[in-house]
């Protein structure tokens, strides 16, 4: 298909929900609305197209445990963040831990998951990198919980698919590698408060299998050995009374960890401090 019919269905959208979310979300032909999901090996994605033209920089957001790529593409407050920031926002949906439980991610954590989810990613990511007009350079991989945590395993184990890697509340699970494939460019934020996933990990029994979520100081010291930054940290604080440590002067990649008073969510002002953070990477 020609690259000018191509864009020129691109741009047929769904304009009820596009109000909502701020930005056109792809049908087709091209696929990608909340009822017409884009298939790839393993699994399907949703996608979001902000009003501007090709190439696009993209998120791939990863959804918490129990959600889903089809849900979390109409909620606003997740996608327009982004889509007024000139974004593509691609959300793929998980897997069940089990047949007939909620979807959730195949990350390291002892269990021998159906699907590899880092093989899966990769195909969403070049699947949509052909549909929609993406740029290569400027993809974000973004996550939440167990999306977070699979943030972290992409980046550690196909730092390729992505340029910069941003997680919130999730991080490595045991057993914990003791280092990456590659350094990498790593933004992570956690509540000081949170319980469900507390920063300095805990066991947990889910479904007769015992899982250890890791301490994510430990996590960081994994990083901070891969990109060569075993060094002194750049201390800052916010008048939220967050706290933020960024290790620079690595050999490669960088890390940022932010520290805010929170429980297990998404803190206010994340996604904008996140793309201001990944549109500043050397």
């Amino acid at each position: 298909m020609p690259a000018s019919a191509r864009n020129l269905m691109l741009t047929l959208v769904l304009l009820g929900l596009s109000a909502a979310a701020g930005a056109s979300l792809a049908q087709d032909a091209a696929c990608g609305a909340p009822d017409a999901p884009c298939t790839v090996a393993g699994g399907t994605y949703h996608v979001a197209l902000p009003e501007a033209a090709a190439p696009l920089p993209a998120v791939i957001w990863l959804h918490g445990y129990g959600r889903s790529g089809a849900a979390m593409i109409q909620k606003p407050e997740y996608v327009a963040p982004f889509t007024r920031r000139g974004y593509a926002v691609i959300m793929p949906s998980g897997q069940p831990f089990a047949p007939d439980s909620a979807l959730d991610w195949g990350v390291t954590d002892g269990y021998d998951w159906a699907r590899d989810d880092i093989a899966f990613i990769a195909a969403v990511r070049d699947d949509a990198l052909a549909r929609f007009g993406l740029d290569p350079a400027r993809i974000l991989i973004a996550g939440f919980s167990r999306g977070g945590s699979m943030v972290w395993d992409l980046a550690c184990r196909a730092p390729e698919l992505g340029r910069g890697f941003a997680a919130v509340a999730g991080a490595f699970w045991e057993p914990m590698p003791a280092r990456c494939e590659a350094p990498a460019h790593l933004f992570h934020t956690h509540g000081f408060g949170d319980r469900l996933v507390p920063f300095e990990g805990r066991e947990v029994r889910f479904q007769d299998f015992d899982f250890t979520q890791g301490n994510v100081m430990k996590g960081i010291d994994v990083w901070r050995r891969t990109n060569g930054c075993m060094v002194s940290a750049r201390n800052s604080f916010g008048e939220d009374g967050s706290m933020q440590k960024d290790w620079k002067a690595c050999g490669a990649g960088s890390i940022r960890l932010r520290l805010n008073r929170g429980g297990h969510g998404v803190p206010a002002g994340w996604r904008a401090a996140v793309l201001d953070w990944f549109e500043a990477l050397p």
